[in-house]
């Protein structure tokens, strides 16, 4: 166990792809792990399941009971009816369940790059901590500003030992895969992160409806292809770690990403080599290039990321190939 003697924790989001990983490396790291279970089913073995919503204050109260630490994770995408009872109202309810329990020594909130802005926003230097947050258009990162804030306000009113791990996006599996295709990212939710269809060309749509693929190279008005910033998710789990049950954490907030931003034609020719699919230069205009300063994470934690984007691209293919 750490240094600030935490040996239970309440673990929410449980059933999604961070919140998962994040139990079961608590797990695997010797903690007894409490994950909240409410519609989609937890699948991480050994953690004691409890039935209940991060909409309840009561549930909460009584989950977060016996507990030392809490891991937020519970949200949702730009869901309208739901976005504010999850993300707002489900983040009080636990900040209030830990402020009146005596016993909490730690509460981590899984904050995320979208409450920086990050390419809707113009970004002229790398987005470091001290910079203010400012969501871009939508109700997830709203919330995701939101929930900071009340964390924040938590640690100051009530001295609540807050810490917050501000992750760019979390990429597993196959992700970036889908992401550098014009055929394979197909998330119509979502269309101008992971489905190029609006962008397309006459020319690419009629390579797609022939069921030819190009590795997309994003670029700007003038051609210049954008940078940007992600993450694998281990690197994030071992991030969260570092941060867990660590004095040096407390009251501070970290942004976690790969070890250096990467740039659309250097990743679409990397995958093009390992796969020979063809690249293809598609316009996306309106945003902007940005990366992320984890500096205060490597000083603070020791966080050592492992995979830049050419990591990234190998441990999908690898998945893909298993």
């Amino acid at each position: 166990m750490g240094k600030l003697g935490i040996r239970t924790v309440l673990v929410t989001g449980a059933s999604g792809k961070l919140g998962g990983a994040i139990a079961r490396a608590l797990l695997g790291a010797g903690y007894r792990v409490r994950a909240v279970q409410h519609r989609s089913p937890v699948r991480v073995e050994g953690v004691e399941i409890w039935p209940g919503s991060v909409t309840d204050a009561q549930s909460m109260r009584d989950a977060v009971a016996g507990m030392d630490a809490v891991c937020q994770l519970a949200t949702t995408k730009d869901d309208r009816d739901t976005f504010f009872d999850v993300s707002v109202r489900g983040t009080l309810n636990l900040l209030e369940a830990c402020r009146e329990s005596a016993q909490i020594r730690q509460f981590l909130l899984s904050g995320g790059d979208a409450a920086m802005g990050i390419w809707y926003y113009p970004q002229l230097i790398p987005i470091n901590e001290t910079m203010p947050l400012r969501a871009y258009p939508g109700y997830y990162a709203f919330t995701k500003v939101m929930e900071e804030v009340m964390g924040q306000q938590y640690a100051i009113q009530y001295g609540l030992p807050y810490t917050c791990l501000r992750s760019s996006w979390v990429f597993t599996g196959d992700d970036i895969l889908k992401h550098l295709s014009l055929t394979r990212a197909v998330d119509p939710d979502r269309p101008t992160i992971s489905s190029w269809d609006e962008f397309l060309t006459e020319d690419h749509r009629r390579l797609v409806a022939q069921g030819e693929d190009r590795v997309p190279i994003l670029v700007n008005d003038a051609s210049v292809p954008y940078r940007r910033h992600i993450v694998q998710l281990e690197d994030v789990v071992q991030a969260w770690l570092l941060a867990f049950d660590n004095p040096a954490a407390l009251g501070q907030a970290f942004h976690i990403a790969a070890p250096a931003a990467f740039s659309y034609d250097q990743a679409a020719a990397y995958l093009s080599g390992k796969t020979g699919v063809p690249t293809t230069e598609l316009k996306v205009p309106g945003y902007h290039s940005f990366e992320i300063d984890i500096s205060r994470a490597r000083a603070v934690l020791g966080y050592r990321p492992k995979y830049d984007i050419y990591g990234i691209i190998d441990a999908a293919l690898a998945h893909e190939r298993n």
